[in-house]
């Protein structure tokens, strides 16, 4: 993805005041996390501009190398995605298939594109080594609908050489390898009371250094400072993406928060204590 991180880091610099996750000063702005955490959409223009490019510039073949690459490419390029798909494309629901969309009823998908960032689960650090694997060649992109509790799985197979959509699954959440934290996720940002009382004391924390731009401190944080630091959190519906990553129930999660426009990155992790999840540490 670095190649699509430069090409859309130029226009960003442009454009720096539309950014929802950080600003020039690196430092998160204040938000309440809950009245407002909605989904965002990024700047029509800014994602015109973007878009517009990516359609414009040939997919190199390096693209199909990491898939991070290939699905820029293939969110904003019509003509790409379209060649892209195995067509007529299965979908299933409940694992059973339902029906076929034929080459002229499919309607151009834009996943995360038209939003400031995209989010990342991992159930640790070693997974999240998976997204620069050259080798992966099966990728789920999921669609996580928290009010009808409903996900619609994406999967992306590398076929000779090239990543092809190859069918589309919906499954309810509660099938979700990731189901208990994702429950536990819908309560944490729609009420503020529960997000306050599920933030560990102390919470650590790890961001910029605003004395050096180049370094990073450490800290911690009592709960009740949590809201001023706290990143924009999506509620509505959120994005996962699965490198090949064997979910488990594991007692941490990795929550990533990655920005499309800036290549910001923000994560939160999160612990089960006492069979209670916890979010533990910030890091920006």
């Amino acid at each position: 993805m670095r190649k699509i991180f430069i090409l859309i880091s130029a226009i960003a610099l442009l454009t720096i005041a539309y950014s929802t996750i950080g600003c020039s000063n690196k430092k998160p702005e204040t938000i309440d996390t809950v009245s407002v955490a909605h989904d965002s959409l990024a700047d029509t223009s800014v994602v015109d501009t973007i878009e517009n490019i990516i359609a414009e510039t040939p997919m190199p073949k390096a693209a199909d190398e990491l898939f991070d690459d290939f699905i820029f490419n293939f969110a904003a390029n019509r003509k790409l995605q379209h060649k892209r798909i195995h067509f007529p494309l299965d979908v299933y629901k409940d694992g059973k298939k339902d029906h076929q969309i034929q080459k002229n009823e499919w309607k151009m998908e834009h996943f995360f594109m038209h939003q400031d960032f995209y989010t990342l689960i991992f159930d640790n650090k070693k997974q999240m080594n998976l997204v620069k694997d050259t080798t992966v060649g099966h990728v789920v992109i999921e669609k996580i609908f928290f009010d009808i509790k409903t996900v619609e799985q994406y999967l992306f197979n590398r076929i000779n050489g090239q990543w092809m959509l190859t069918s589309i699954n919906y499954k309810p959440m509660y099938q979700n390898q990731n189901a208990s934290f994702l429950k536990f996720y819908r309560e944490f940002v729609t009420d503020s009371a529960f997000q306050l009382r599920s933030v560990h004391n102390p919470l650590t924390f790890t961001g910029p250094d605003p004395d050096d731009d180049f370094s990073t401190v450490t800290g911690t944080l009592a709960p009740e400072q949590w809201p001023v630091f706290a990143p924009r959190l999506p509620h509505d519906m959120m994005y996962n993406i699965i490198y090949g990553q064997k979910y488990t129930e594991s007692n941490q999660k990795i929550f990533v928060i990655r920005g499309i426009a800036n290549g910001l990155e923000t994560e939160l992790t999160f612990k089960r204590l006492d069979g209670m999840w916890k979010l533990v540490k910030l890091s920006m």
